[in-house]
C-alpha cells in the first residue's frame, strides 16, 4: 500500500459489520425454540403416543438446535457481502498428541480480493490468530500461491480471489483433561476492488476430544495444500545470473510447464521490483528480477503444469549482481557541490520560461506595469514580497522532503501532482485567482488593516505579491527545466543541509529576474504607463489562469477519469457562486439584511461544492483510478508500457529501446511529445531502425518508475533514455528539452 495508497483506499460510508443470520436460518432457529417450549407437553403425552414418538421428536429438536450450521461472520458494505469468514478443521475430533490442521476460510464477493503475506505495491496481509489453549502449539500460516494483479498506475499486488484457505497446524498436548475444546480465532484483512475496505471477524470452532477421529473437509484442505509452495528442491534447473539491475532467473528443463512467475517475499531493506510472468518454450524461460545491487532474493517460483505448483527458492549467496556502470550516476566526487548549486540556480531561472509558470508570470508583469508610477521603495517591497513567496514555497518543500526521507519514504520532484486531491485544491486556488482578475469579486480588507498597509507603502498589495510568488513556484514544480534534473537528483541523495541549500539556490534563480527588476525600477520606463486600459488587461490576464485550470482538470481526468472531472467542475461552479455573492452583496455599501442573506448563500454554496461535490462525489471518483493504456492511435507511436522486466527482455534480445519518462501533469513532457517525439519523421525512423518506444507513465505514483529514475539520479520528468543495440549497460541520456533533430541524431537517423 500500495501505502495504504495510492494510491486507492477509501473510508466506507458504513463500517463493515458482522452479518445477522439469513432468513432461512432465522426461521429454523425460531422453530427450534418453539419446539423446546413444547417439549414438556410432548413429555406429558408420552403415555398417549409412546416412547418411540417422543424419541424421534427430541432427536429432531436436538439436530435443529445444535447441528444446523450457524452463519459465518461476514463483512458487509452497502448491502453487499464482501467477505465471509469461517473456521474449519481437517478432523472430526481432537486426539491428544496428534497434530491437526486448522483453516481460516475466506470467501470473497466476485471482483474483490484479499492479499498474500507479501501484498506487493499496496495492500495488507490477512492475519489469522487462533487462541489455542495452554499446552497447544500452532505453526506459522501456510500461504497458498497468490495471483499477480495489475492495478491502475502499474501497481502490482499479490492477492487471492474467490476463496482462500489459510492453514495453521495445531499440535495438542499428550494429555487433555476436558471432553471438548473450543478454539476462538481472530482475523483481519483488507478486501479491495475499486476501493479497499478493512474487515475483521471473530470465529470459533468446538471439537470433541477423542481417542480417534475421522477426516473432515478433506477436499477443501487437499485443494489448498496443493497450492502451498514446497521447500524441496524444484524438479527442474534454476540458473541465477547477475544483471546491472538485479537478477535474471533462468528456468531450464521444466518439462510440461507452460508459464512461470515469481513472487518475492517481503524485504523492507531490499524491495524487489516487478517481475513479469513468462511463457516457457521447450521447458525454458528467463525472468528478470529487479532488486538493489548486491541484495539477495528469496521468493516463490510458480509454474503452470495442468495445475499451479510453487517452490521456495533463493539467489545464490556467492553471486553478486554487477553494479550499474558508474558513468550512469554522477557523484559529488566528479562535480563539486558548487557546480550543482549553480545548476540549481540556472534551472530555477529557466523555470520562468516554462509554460507551467507563464500564467502567474503574466500576473507579475501586469503588477510591475501597475506599480510603474509608484515610488522606488514601494516597488522594491513588492519584489521582495514576491521573492519571499518563492523562497517560502521552495524551503517548505525542502522541509517536507527532508521529513519524508527521515521517515524512510522515497520522495521525488513534483510528487504532490500525483495526488488528485492536490490537483483539485490547486485548481480551486487558480480558479479563485481568475475570478478575481475577471472582476467577479475584490478582497476588501478591514479599515484598520487597509490603513496600516497603506501607511507601509504597499497599497494593500504586498500580500498579493507574496501569494503570487507562492503560486508561481507551486505551478513550476511539474516542470524539470534543463540543469534542474541533474541538480535535484544530486540533492535528493545528500544530507538535509545540502537539500536546503539546493532548494534555496533554485528559489534564488527563479526570483532573480523579478528581484533585479524591482531593484532597478528605472528599467520600467520601457513599460507602458498606467491608465484605464489596465482594467481590460487585468481581465485578459484571467484567461491564462483559466487555461491553467483546464490543464489541471485534464490531469485529474487522466488520473481518475471523467467522473472526477465532472464533480470537480461542479465544486468549482459552487465556488464561483460563492465568489459572486461575496463580490456582489458584501461590499462596503451592503445593508445588514443583504449581508446576512449573502453570507448564508456563501456558506450553502461552499457546503454544497466542497462538502457534497468534492468531499463526497469527487472523493469516490478519486478512489477509482481508470486503467490507462499505452496503446497508440492508428497513426501514433506504438508505445510499449514500461516495466523493468520488459526492458531487460528487449535489451537481452539486442533490440534498441527509447524510454520516455513522462506524466500527464508535465507540460514540458507534453510539448516534447507533440513537437519532437510522436512526429512523422521520428515514427518512420524508429520503424526503419527497429527501435522499440517504451512509455514510462508517471502520472500516478509508480514505484518501479521511481526506482528507475533514481538509478540515474533523477527525481522528476521529463527524462529520456536511448539504449542502442548491444549497449544494455550504457544508455544515452537525452536533454529535458527535445527537438526532432536532437532525437533523430541521438538514435542515429541523422548524421
Amino acid at each position: 500500500m500500495r501505502s495504504l495508497s495510492t494510491t486507492h483506499y477509501a473510508t466506507p460510508p458504513t463500517p463493515p459489520t458482522v452479518a445477522s443470520p439469513s432468513a432461512a436460518t432465522a426461521v429454523l432457529r425460531f422453530v427450534a425454540a418453539v419446539s423446546r417450549g413444547l417439549a414438556r407437553q410432548v413429555a406429558a403425552a408420552t403415555n398417549r403416543y409412546g416412547r418411540r414418538t417422543l424419541f424421534i421428536f427430541l432427536s429432531s429438536l436436538f439436530f435443529l438446535t445444535f447441528f444446523f450450521p450457524s452463519p459465518s461472520p461476514a463483512q458487509l458494505y452497502q448491502g453487499q457481502r464482501l467477505v465471509e469468514a469461517s473456521l474449519l478443521a481437517d478432523t472430526t475430533a481432537i486426539v491428544p498428541g496428534q497434530p491437526f490442521r486448522l483453516g481460516l476460510l475466506l470467501r470473497m464477493a466476485p471482483g474483490w480480493h484479499t492479499y498474500w503475506e507479501n501484498p506487493g505495491d499496496s495492500g495488507l496481509a490477512t492475519t489469522f490468530d487462533p487462541q489455542i489453549p495452554e499446552g497447544f502449539t500452532a505453526s506459522p500460516i501456510s500461504w497458498p500461491l497468490p495471483k499477480r494483479l495489475v492495478e491502475p498506475g502499474n501497481i502490482q499486488v499479490y492477492a487471492y480471489k474467490g476463496e482462500v484457505l489459510l492453514v495453521r497446524t495445531i499440535t495438542p498436548p499428550a494429555t487433555i483433561e476436558t471432553t471438548a475444546i473450543t478454539i476462538p480465532a481472530k482475523s483481519s484483512w483488507l478486501v479491495c476492488e475499486a476501493i479497499c475496505i478493512p474487515g475483521k471477524a471473530d470465529v470459533q470452532l468446538t471439537l470433541p476430544v477423542a481417542t480417534s477421529a475421522e477426516p473432515a473437509n478433506a477436499d477443501l484442505f487437499a485443494k489448498f495444500a496443493a497450492l502451498v509452495p514446497s521447500a524441496d528442491t524444484p524438479p527442474f534447473d534454476i540458473v541465477w545470473t547477475p544483471t546491472p539491475t538485479g537478477w535474471n532467473l533462468g528456468l531450464r528443463n521444466a518439462t510440461g510447464a507452460t508459464r512461470a512467475d515469481f513472487y518475492p517475499f517481503a524485504d523492507d531493506k531490499h524491495p524487489v521490483g516487478h517481475t513479469a510472468a513468462r511463457d516457457l518454450v521447450n521447458g525454458a524461460a528467463d525472468l528478470a528480477i529487479p532488486v538493489a545491487t548486491s541484495a539477495p532474493v528469496r521468493g516463490i517460483v510458480a509454474l503452470e503444469k495442468g495445475q499451479r505448483r510453487g517452490w521456495i527458492i533463493e539467489s545464490k549467496a556467492d553471486i553478486t549482481p554487477t553494479p550499474a556502470p558508474t558513468d550512469q550516476k554522477p557523484t559529488s566526487k566528479k562535480s563539486g557541490l558548487w557546480t550543482y548549486l549553480l545548476f540549481g540556480f540556472i534551472g530555477g531561472f529557466i523555470l520562468n520560461l516554462m509554460p507551467c509558470v507563464l500564467p502567474v508570470i503574466s500576473l507579475k508583469i501586469f503588477g510591475f506595469m501597475r506599480q510603474a508610477g509608484d515610488s522606488r521603495g514601494n516597488i522594491l517591497k513588492h519584489g521582495l514580497a514576491f521573492t519571499a513567496g518563492i523562497f517560502l514555497w521552495f524551503l517548505g518543500l525542502a522541509a517536507i522532503i527532508i521529513a519524508l526521507k527521515a521517515a524512510g519514504s522515497e520522495v521525488t520532484w513534483a510528487f504532490q501532482f500525483q495526488n488528485p486531491w492536490f490537483n483539485f485544491v490547486i485548481g480551486a486556488v487558480v480558479f479563485v485567482f481568475a475570478l478575481n482578475l475577471f472582476g467577479v469579486f475584490e478582497i476588501v480588507l478591514p479599515g484598520r488593516a487597509s490603513q496600516g498597509i497603506a501607511e507601509a507603502g504597499s497599497h494593500g498589495g504586498l500580500a498579493g505579491s507574496f501569494a503570487q510568488g507562492i503560486l508561481a513556484t507551486l505551478l513550476a514544480t511539474p516542470c524539470t527545466a534543463p540543469f534542474l534534473g541533474t541538480a535535484l537528483g544530486f540533492a535528493f541523495s545528500q544530507t538535509s543541509l545540502v537539500i536546503l541549500a539546493m532548494f534555496a539556490s533554485i528559489a534564488a534563480g527563479m526570483a532573480f529576474p523579478y528581484l533585479l527588476l524591482s531593484a532597478q525600477p528605472g528599467w520600467m520606463k520601457f513599460l507602458p504607463k498606467p491608465g484605464a486600459w489596465m482594467e481590460r488587461l487585468k481581465q485578459f490576464m484571467g484567461f491564462p489562469l483559466a487555461a491553467t485550470l483546464l490543464w489541471l482538470l485534464y490531469v485529474i481526468g487522466q488520473q481518475r477519469g471523467t467522473e472526477a472531472v465532472i464533480w470537480a467542475s461542479a465544486a468549482y461552479l459552487c465556488l464561483a457562486l460563492a465568489a459572486w455573492l461575496y463580490g456582489a452583496f458584501l461590499g462596503p455599501v451592503a445593508t445588514g439584511r443583504t449581508k446576512i442573506f449573502a453570507t448564508l448563500g456563501i456558506i450553502l454554496s461552499l457546503l454544497l461544492g466542497l462538502g457534497y461535490f468534492a468531499g463526497n462525489l469527487f472523493a469516490r471518483a478519486a478512489a477509482t483510478a481508470p486503467e490507462k493504456s499505452a496503446a497508440p492511435s492508428s497513426d501514433g507511436m506504438p508505445w510499449v508500457p514500461f516495466s523493468e522486466a520488459e526492458l531487460q527482455r528487449l535489451l537481452a534480445e539486442g533490440k534498441p529501446v527509447f524510454v520516455d519518462f513522462t506524466a500527464d501533469w508535465c507540460i514540458t513532457c507534453k510539448f516534447n511529445m507533440r513537437t519532437a517525439i510522436d512526429t512523422t519523421a521520428v515514427r518512420a525512423a524508429f520503424a526503419k531502425l527497429g527501435i522499440v518506444p517504451m512509455l514510462a507513465d508517471w502520472t500516478n505514483s509508480n514505484p518501479e518508475i521511481t526506482k528507475k529514475l533514481a538509478q540515474f539520479d533523477r527525481v522528476g520528468v521529463p527524462f529520456y533514455l536511448f539504449y542502442p543495440a548491444g549497449r544494455a549497460n550504457d544508455p544515452v541520456i537525452l536533454p529535458e528539452l527535445l527537438t526532432e533533430q536532437i532525437l533523430l541524431r541521438a538514435v542515429g537517423a541523422q548524421p
